[in-house]
């Protein structure tokens, strides 16, 4: 019975350390890369600043709460399209904020000399991300 109630303690303390140390890890993340304050300064909506925060802090409890709950999503598929396309625009916005801070395209293009070529070795990245996602869902994913 105690070592059950010790246990059961243990495992509560380093889970949250865990969410802690990962929590902490993805604000500071997020805030090396500046994501939203670039996206409020390139969308002119300054005045929008407590909806923005208020937005990360609902999506992270509430992709939290989905994490640990056993809902299923028995929703029509234009729903789960729009989800996905939301899901999408956050990854695609990340992405491109750690490009622009590490100025990776430039590097790279100076190192395998393509420096004229850069807006090709762009469009095949972009390309070769739309069809590697499109081949894992409609090949591998049935």
């Amino acid at each position: 019975m105690i070592l059950t109630i010790v246990t059961n303690l243990l495992q509560v303390i380093i889970g949250f350390s865990g969410g802690l140390a990962v929590g902490c890890g993805l604000v500071a993340f997020l805030t090396v890369l500046g994501i939203i304050p670039r996206l409020i300064q390139l969308s002119r909506t300054l005045h929008l600043v407590k909806v923005y925060t208020a937005c990360v802090i609902i999506g992270s409890l509430f992709g939290t709460y989905l994490s640990f709950s056993a809902i299923t999503w028995n929703h029509p598929n234009i729903l789960l399209a729009i989800w996905g396309l939301l899901h999408g625009i956050f990854n695609g916005m990340l992405a491109a904020a750690l490009t622009e801070v590490l100025n990776v395209f430039p590097l790279v293009s100076k190192r395998i000399r393509l420096e004229n070529k850069l807006i090709i070795l762009m469009m095949a990245i972009v390309f070769g991300k739309i069809f590697g996602s499109l081949f894992q869902w409609i090949i591998l994913v049935k």
